[in-house]
């Protein structure tokens, strides 16, 4: 038997302008969890996608079980036992649950030459995995009837039901909630004790101690090393990451809160099993953090203030007045922004640049004559916010889909950073960015509040919620439960009793 299941030996990858894999190597023990760290921009997802057969290497070698092969695509990939869990989900909400789970591989009945697809059998096996993960999702749902985090939990389900030998993880935790990551962390203890060998990409150091057995760290493109998980402290890992000391993860808050800038009082969705009878305020130059579990409609509330869903009934009063928002246009003139959870479906505009993806927001402010777009004004904006914000890329023109996740969510930042709203509503605005990101975006977010910005954050991650939060506000089941306002009341314990309060 070989010492590794897996090795990867001087993989070089590049793109135009930029050497995204430059000798990295990679080694996975049989029936281990190797956690693949490193700052968004890294190179992680780069090398697992030359591992599957999304993109060809430049130059290196792949073994499997000690022998060398060659992966000409995701199929060959698949059928030499590699499944992969990507980072952005690419679901297809229209068709159910189980077609999702069998896309490309669709049971069939044959009549001579006819195939029939066998969607009892579909249903069933369907049925099967899910219930391997937990998970009681009926098979024959529409797979755009779940959360985010619910259709996480199919894509996991869907890469363990190959029953592969090696099952990439590319942060298949950022949507799922904390009882949903249990599920798959016994999932993943199950495969490990049957000899599957895992490699898990993630930036939540706790669970990257909780799973894994080895921690491989990669710095801009590079291989910097492969240690026991049990070896490294949580600091040694961020140092190792980022090349330097990070202390202090959220900045001290110096911004001055003011007078009440927006007034949401009585929102109710139209739809009867969301938000209802929802009221708060929010502050010039406040933090206000929304908590709760998923499921909780904290994101179907702020889509219903910013005119991305209807309204039933509530008012909402911008500086004192009343203000109508029936769509995103509206809300944006009454100076309010939003960065949305789900970054590819609704945060970037992946066949453009970076310069159109920031400029979204801003081309009708840069017209000369009423119709002529001002380049050299737009390109000083989006180059003042590639320095800003440490956008890694070769220059604007970029294609935004060919940047890291964390890059791409820093432009999303940029883009409403650009048309300088009063209100900024962040969504879950650190989803898969690393702890050396995660620290600019923080940084961000205060500089924005002592400009007097008002921000309403979303974040599952309770560290973060009570590190940046001045004030609490807790949903659950779609109804505003609890609201801490006193920093020294503002704990683990009381955030998730306002949670599971029904």
């Amino acid at each position: 038997m070989a010492e590794y299941k897996l090795e990867m030996r001087g993989v070089c990858k590049a793109f135009p302008g930029v050497k995204a894999l430059d000798g990295v190597e990679l080694k996975l023990r049989p029936g281990t969890v190797l956690a693949l760290m490193g700052e968004n921009g890294a190179g992680k997802s780069t090398l697992m996608k030359c591992l599957f057969g999304i993109y060809k290497m430049d130059e290196g070698e792949i073994l499997l079980d000690g022998e060398r092969v060659e992966i000409k695509d995701p199929d060959d990939a698949m059928a030499k036992g590699i499944a992969m869990v990507h980072q952005e989900l690419q679901p297809v909400p229209a068709r159910s649950v189980a077609e999702n789970m069998f896309l490309g591989r669709f049971p069939v009945h044959k009549y001579g030459p006819l195939q029939v697809i066998d969607h009892k059998t579909m249903n069933e096996e369907t049925r099967r995995w899910l219930s391997e993960l937990g998970l009681d999702y009926d098979p024959k749902a529409l797979l755009g009837t779940l959360s985010i985090g619910q259709m996480q939990m199919v894509e996991i389900a869907k890469a363990v039901s190959h029953e592969a030998k090696i099952i990439i993880f590319d942060e298949p935790t950022s949507s799922l909630s904390d009882k949903e990551v249990d599920f798959l962390f016994k999932v993943m203890n199950d495969l490990r004790d049957r000899g599957v060998s895992m490699i898990y990409i993630s930036h939540k150091m706790d669970e990257i101690k909780r799973i894994a057995d080895d921690i491989q760290i990669m710095r801009d493109g590079t291989y910097v090393g492969t240690w026991s998980a049990a070896e490294l402290t949580t600091d040694e890992i961020i140092a190792k990451m980022v090349g330097r000391e990070l202390t202090n993860v959220y900045p001290e808050h110096h911004h001055q809160i003011g007078e009440v800038i927006l007034e949401a009082e009585d929102i109710t969705s139209i739809h009867e099993r969301s938000f209802r009878n929802v009221s708060f305020k929010l502050r010039r130059g406040e933090i206000l953090g929304f908590g709760g579990l998923v499921g909780a409609q904290r994101t179907e509330l702020m889509e219903g203030i910013f005119g991305i869903r209807h309204l039933a009934k509530g008012t909402i009063r911008i500086k004192g007045k009343e203000v109508t928002i029936k769509k995103p246009h509206d809300a944006m003139n009454a100076g309010i922004g939003m960065i949305t959870e789900d970054r590819r479906a609704r945060g970037i505009v992946g066949c453009l640049s970076i310069k159109d993806n920031v400029g979204l927001s801003v081309y009708n402010k840069y017209l000369r004559s009423g119709f002529v777009l001002d380049h050299p004004a737009i390109n000083k904006v989006v180059n003042e916010s590639i320095d800003k914000l440490s956008i890694k890329t070769p220059s604007m023109m970029e294609l935004i889909q060919n940047l890291s996740g964390g890059n791409q969510q820093k432009v999303i930042v940029a883009r409403w950073l650009a048309n300088d709203p009063d209100i900024l509503i962040m969504d879950e605005p650190t989803r898969g960015i690393d702890v050396g990101a995660k620290h600019e975006i923080y940084e961000i977010m205060e500089d924005l509040a002592s400009q007097g910005k008002a921000i309403i954050m979303i974040s599952s991650e309770m560290p973060e919620l009570l590190g940046m939060a001045d004030r609490v506000c807790v949903m659950c089941d779609g109804k505003l439960t609890g609201e801490i306002s006193d920093k020294s009341e503002m704990t683990q314990e009381k955030v998730m009793s306002y949670a599971t309060m029904f």
